[in-house]
């Protein structure tokens, strides 16, 4: 059963959104933040009750076993350093990511999709060098034409992200729910203002 339970909420990002908890690599930097490292609470416990992870805060919410009461961590630090990975994936959500979640055509928010700078039909492929963010209006407007034949500029020439520029573009783009005891770890090492 305990296979199938574990399964079920790793697959539903639901499983996120009550008590989730921030996970911290050993030096106290989140492990991401394209996207923040986040586990399911029932993830949290099992790497609590396996001694992988040191609590740092907790939930007021508790939950019980048959012989034991859990406060639920809302983050933990890995005993254990994980080496960070240093290529990006190729991912829609990385791609908009780079892109600041702006159009690259007209600089717009929202109502994004993807475009091939070079169209797949004249030969271009899909990689980090042909690909942008781009907005439902700019990408019709384009279609399978090049930027000259359309009169259309990239705001930005797209090339392949490092994971420290991905670093970066993540702290500027939070999850929509930052629990208040996740603050002095997602930003620590930000640059104070004078």
């Amino acid at each position: 059963m305990d296979g199938d339970f574990r399964t079920s909420f790793v697959r539903e990002p639901a499983a996120l959104r009550h008590f989730p908890a921030l996970v911290l690599n050993a030096d106290y930097r989140p492990l991401s933040y394209y996207p923040l490292s986040l586990w399911p609470w029932q993830e949290t416990i099992k790497a609590v009750c396996l001694d992988r992870v040191q609590i740092l805060a907790e939930y007021d919410a508790v939950v019980h076993s048959q012989r034991a009461e859990f406060r639920i961590p809302s983050v933990v630090v890995l005993k254990e350093f994980v080496k960070p990975q240093k290529r990006v994936a190729f991912t829609r959500f990385n791609l908009f990511l780079r892109d600041e979640f702006k159009c690259q055509y007209c600089g717009s928010k929202g109502d994004l999709t993807f475009d091939h700078v070079v169209p797949r039909s004249k030969g271009g492929i899909t990689s980090w060098e042909n690909v942008v963010a781009a907005c439902s209006p700019c990408n019709l407007k384009k279609g399978n034409k090049t930027l000259r034949q359309v009169g259309m500029r990239l705001m930005r020439k797209p090339v392949p992200p490092s994971a420290e520029e991905m670093q970066a573009h993540g702290r500027r783009f939070p999850p929509n729910h930052l629990h208040e005891s996740w603050m002095d770890y997602l930003y620590w090492d930000a640059e104070l203002e004078a």
